[in-house]
């Protein structure tokens, strides 16, 4: 009998991916990676052995998670059509962990229970091929005769199953870095997004009346120390998910493009990660020479795409990767925020590396500078000069 090894998340469609690869006749070892989401995993694992996995692994991989993953995107301001990827950077992580578990294993297939329309089939196919090219990939959406999670409920009944189940308005991805909000009532674009859905932010306008003040120092481009605390990667996002979400911070309404093409309506909720960019971009501002910026700027959209489109493991992305990290070792220093209903203010940042020198900008004082700046215009405009009738 083959073996494969399924990522399972204890939710409806893994559950039901997991009896059809019985009934396929496959041993199924169901991997669950424990990333920062709400969950119980001892019931998650509970109900991977009730449906008929021969084992169930469930690992903390939230550390590896941020450090691995989430702080190296973040090192090149990553965003894709204004989503800021929580869940296009997981998933590589995720595929990378089952394939090292199949090799361990033995098994001859990898599977997963992601949709035929959506990106995330593209996220661990990729990565499969990457690591072992060799094993069967299975993705029962796009095999089976199943047309929606009713006919999945129907399928585990017949099966002898009983899974709750409530018809959901929308479905939820949640991990560390951020929860996604998808589907049913969200894909109506001439509606606003219900202010219920939230399980890490409250709605700006209900947010606490004082705010919050916090200090982060990066080093080489990494968030290091909250509050003058040093933490563990995870344990900063975490803390800071927790005091911007109660202040309204890091709600995105998106429609994105997905990489077959089709739009897609999404509402993110990453308050950590959101004051982390802000304040890293405010440091950035006063580190980083005009053309290195600039360059980066350019850049970060090509990288963004490339982790929106499931190439995390790919030559070019780690390419960019090594631009990147070189220009974050100039972010190092200290961003001082307000945090106060959705919304950031400045108190300080200061840097050893900063290119801000305020008495040579200063409108207060002149000197060579002002007898410079003749020539320099001049420059600019030599081609108005040299070609008047232009």
């Amino acid at each position: 009998m083959k073996k494969v090894v399924l990522a399972y998340s204890g939710g409806l469609d893994t559950s039901a991916v997991l009896v059809y690869l019985r009934k396929k006749n496959y041993k199924v070892i169901a991997f669950c990676a424990d990333i920062g989401q709400n969950e119980n995993f001892e019931e998650v694992k509970k109900r991977a052995i009730e449906l008929g996995a021969e084992k169930v692994i469930v690992e903390d991989l939230k550390n590896i998670f941020a450090k691995e993953y989430i702080f190296p995107m973040l090192r090149a301001n990553a965003e894709y059509e204004g989503y800021l990827l929580g869940t296009a950077i997981a998933r590589p992580l995720i595929a990378k962990r089952q394939v090292e578990i199949a090799l361990e294993e033995k098994a001859d297939a990898l599977a997963h229970g992601a949709t035929g329309k959506g990106n995330d089939q593209i996220r661990f196919e990729l990565t499969y091929m990457r690591f072992a090219p060799h094993l069967e990939i299975i993705a029962p959406w796009r095999e089976w005769n199943f047309k929606s999670r009713k006919d999945l409920v129907e399928f585990l009944k017949k099966e002898g199953f009983e899974i709750s189940y409530e018809e959901k308005q929308y479905s939820v991805d949640e991990n560390l870095m951020h929860t996604s909000f998808e589907g049913g009532i969200i894909e109506d674009i001439e509606k606003p997004y219900p202010d219920h859905i939230f399980k890490k932010v409250v709605p700006p306008e209900k947010a606490k009346d004082d705010g919050d003040i916090v200090e982060i120092f990066f080093q080489n481009g990494d968030p290091i120390y909250l509050n003058g605390e040093k933490y563990e990667p995870y344990e900063l996002i975490a803390h800071l998910n927790d005091i911007a979400g109660k202040n309204g911070i890091g709600i995105r309404d998106v429609v994105e493009t997905r990489a077959n093409g089709l739009k897609s309506r999404g509402i993110y909720e990453t308050p950590g990660v959101e004051t982390i960019i802000f304040a890293r971009k405010s440091l950035e501002a006063i580190c980083l020479d005009y053309n290195v910026r600039r360059i980066s700027q350019i850049l970060a959209p090509l990288y963004s795409e490339l982790v929106y489109k499931g190439f995390w493991f790919s030559p070019e992305r780690e390419m960019l990767q090594f631009f990147f990290d070189k220009v974050s070792e100039r972010i190092t220093g200290k961003v001082v925020l307000k945090l106060y209903k959705g919304n950031f203010k400045i108190l300080s940042r200061n840097s050893p590396y900063s290119l801000y020198k305020k008495e040579a900008v200063s409108f207060e004082t002149s000197g060579e500078l002002v007898k410079w700046a003749e020539g320099f215009i001049r420059t600019m405009g030599l081609r108005f000069l040299v070609n008047p009738e232009r």
